[in-house]
């Protein structure tokens, strides 16, 4: 479940990337999965 959203994640960011859509908007949800992403894989779950 976690993958299929970083993976949906990653996609929209390109898309984002390439087009110039949202301006900063998905960088910023980006940075916050990240961060999600990482304090799970330090508290093992």
């Amino acid at each position: 479940m976690l993958w299929t959203i970083i993976s949906i994640l990653l996609l929209f960011w390109l898309i984002g990337l390439v087009l110039d859509i949202a301006g900063g908007l998905i960088h910023i949800v980006l940075v916050i999965v990240l961060v999600v992403f990482i304090i799970r894989m330090i508290r093992g779950k």
